[in-house]
């Protein structure tokens, strides 16, 4: 990801955070019981109240309804955002996969993808999938398994899924990393816009 890349061409072409959960045709359940779940920690509402106040700073999140890792992030993202004076769309992943396609994760398009632009469309910087900790998880196991189409991948790949929603959904302290993860990344960007 370079600074130079600009994506002011999205800006306007998704939909709000509410739509997003009113449209969702799955995991609604489980997302709002997530959404419903976050709960700050002292001092950390403040942060988010006023950074990126008089900076016209947007967030353009990629995911979908059916990924996982969406049910578990997404939620916490618009907690924190909604918080905060960004303004946030949803891009719905299969309907803008050129854009997906320029936030690869180990060269697929994991979910969700947080980019932070400014007014005139500007890549700040972005976060996603997953707080860096769960991250390492896959990581580790796509280093360990390169060949997808070695015989035991899917069984494999499997395994490391599951692990990964035994991170999720050992509590909701994920969520307060992601929130560290999202200050840090904020406090950075605004540092320099």
């Amino acid at each position: 990801m370079t600074a130079r890349m600009n994506l002011k061409h999205k800006m306007g072409t998704g939909i709000h955070a509410q739509s997003f959960i009113e449209g969702m045709t799955r995991n609604q359940d489980e997302f709002l019981s997530w959404y419903n779940r976050f709960s700050w920690k002292e001092g950390e509402k403040s942060f988010f109240d006023v950074i990126g106040a008089g900076k016209d700073v947007h967030c353009l999140i990629l995911c979908t309804d059916w990924c996982p890792d969406v049910i578990w992030n997404v939620p916490v993202l618009f907690r924190v955002l909604e918080q905060s004076p960004i303004t946030v769309e949803v891009l719905l992943m299969e309907q803008h996969l050129e854009t997906m396609d320029l936030f690869l994760t180990d060269g697929g398009r994991a979910q969700p993808i947080a980019v932070f632009v400014d007014a005139q469309g500007n890549v700040l910087g972005k976060w996603g999938p997953r707080p860096r900790y769960i991250q390492a998880v896959m990581e580790d196991f796509r280093k360990n398994n390169p060949d997808r189409e070695a015989p035991d991948y899917q069984e494999n790949v499997s395994r490391v899924r599951t692990e990964i929603a035994k991170l999720y959904n050992a509590g909701t302290e994920y969520q307060q990393v992601i929130v560290q993860e999202l200050r840090q990344l904020l406090s950075t960007l605004f540092s320099h816009v």
